[in-house]
């Protein structure tokens, strides 16, 4: 179902419309996109992540609302709304398993049918890391591209692997946690009760923990709390032990990646997260690591670049799974 665009003023021109919400453990995200990725009308609400889970749907449904009072306004139809969640959602992209831990009692809820029941349209639900990758490969740094592996660096590890221009998830959707991929035997204990995964020797928390345990060790005080970005400009002014830890972080990442590429080999490998918007030097880094430890074969058609959509990714990435919800219903 599309109409006429009524906001670019090209004439003739069938878009199709939907809404697209990242809930997060702060904030909701939710906009009102069209097909080519422009956005209509967008907004935010907290999330109560940590209030209820019934309090959390009271939002979602809220956030639902106010986007559906301006497609009526406007005099615009919506197609469905794409929800990204933290934790694990079923194979039927319908109902959230659990494993979000930033969200009170976010286990077994039926979030598709609860929309549906409020809204009256059709309701797609998955991980929120996978709707930042499918909204890079519909709109953003991987556009055109069919073959995508997306990775997120930040507090943890989590990404999107899309083949065939297609979300893959492992049987029954429980598959692709890249950021728990086993890196050193015996390693660090990790928060998803294994030892030695990515996302404990990779993350921004794992190149802060790891320069905080070596400037103690070396006697250095710390002027304040130190986060990512302040590590990083400490290594533009080769700080020592900054130089030490950044090389120690793209030296994990490579690895880990590199073993993803020698699987996939994909067009593009997308790299998100506030510490990838650091520079061209730090995806440059990433991309030598990833040729030490790659077989040639299998990264010759291999692209590394930073993510460009930002923190809009995951809404637009949603948005996206709503339109593609739609094709196939047709």
């Amino acid at each position: 179902m599309g109409i006429q665009h009524p906001y670019l003023g090209r004439k003739g021109i069938i878009m199709k419309y939907a809404i697209g919400i990242d809930l997060g453990g702060t904030f909701i995200k939710y906009a009102v996109i069209d097909e080519e990725g422009h956005f209509l009308y967008n907004g935010k609400l907290p999330s109560l992540a940590s209030t209820s889970k019934e309090a959390v749907i009271g939002q979602l449904k809220s956030a639902a609302t106010e986007c559906i009072h301006f497609a009526n306004t406007a005099n615009i139809t919506l197609c469905g709304i794409g929800i990204g969640t933290p934790g694990i959602t079923d194979e039927t992209n319908r109902r959230v398993l659990g494993g979000a831990e930033n969200i009170a009692g976010w286990e077994n809820v039926p979030l598709a049918d609860i929309l549906e029941k409020e809204t009256g349209l059709p309701v797609s639900v998955a991980n929120d890391a996978n709707m930042m990758g499918l909204g890079e490969q519909a709109f953003g740094a991987a556009k055109g591209c069919s073959d995508v592996l997306f990775i997120t660096v930040g507090t943890g590890i989590g990404g999107a692997i899309i083949i065939d221009s297609k979300l893959y998830g492992g049987y029954k959707n429980r598959g692709t946690e890249i950021g728990h991929i086993p890196l050193i035997a015996n390693g660090e204990p990790c928060a998803c009760g294994s030892v030695g995964c990515l996302e404990t020797y990779a993350s921004t928390t794992a190149l802060v923990r790891r320069f905080v345990r070596r400037c103690k060790e070396e006697s250095i005080q710390l002027e304040r709390e130190p986060d990512g970005k302040s590590i990083i400009k400490l290594y533009l002014e080769s700080h020592p032990v900054a130089v030490e830890s950044m090389n120690e972080h793209w030296s994990f990442l490579g690895h880990g990646i590199a073993g993803l590429v020698n699987i996939f080999s994909p067009q593009k490998i997308v790299i998100g997260g506030g510490i990838s918007e650091a520079g061209d030097f730090y995806i440059a880094r990433i991309e030598q690591e990833v040729a030490l430890y790659s077989i040639a074969d299998c990264r010759v058609n291999t692209k590394i670049c930073a993510a460009m959509l930002g923190n809009k990714a995951g809404t637009m990435g949603a948005a996206r799974m709503a339109f593609l919800l739609s094709k196939n219903k047709k």
